[in-house]
């Protein structure tokens, strides 16, 4: 396994956990502001004149988590049609 796949593996934990803690986003507005406070967040520990990379990087994991958030609950939902009677395994009401 890749670097990237073990940091891929993180950010989808940090996804777990907030999701735990959080509503998922409600829409496009929402999201950005998540992802918005995030970069914020990080920018705080880049400013910082001592550079503490485990911060840096927790900062970095939530901002992959709350990107990767944003194209399932805001992009990818929203654009996805409803699902049919019967497609979650769930059987039709016939009667």
């Amino acid at each position: 396994m890749t670097e990237y796949e073990y940091a891929a593996i993180e950010i989808a934990e940090e996804i777990k956990r907030a999701r735990a803690k959080h509503a998922p986003m409600r829409g496009a507005h929402e999201g950005y502001a998540v992802l918005l406070e995030e970069v914020d967040e990080l920018w705080d520990e880049v400013k910082r004149s001592k550079a503490d990379l485990v911060a840096m990087r927790k900062e970095a994991i939530q901002i992959g988590a709350m990107a990767l958030a944003f194209v399932v609950e805001v992009c990818d939902r929203a654009a996805a049609p409803a699902p049919s009677p019967g497609a979650l395994g769930e059987e039709a009401d016939h009667g």
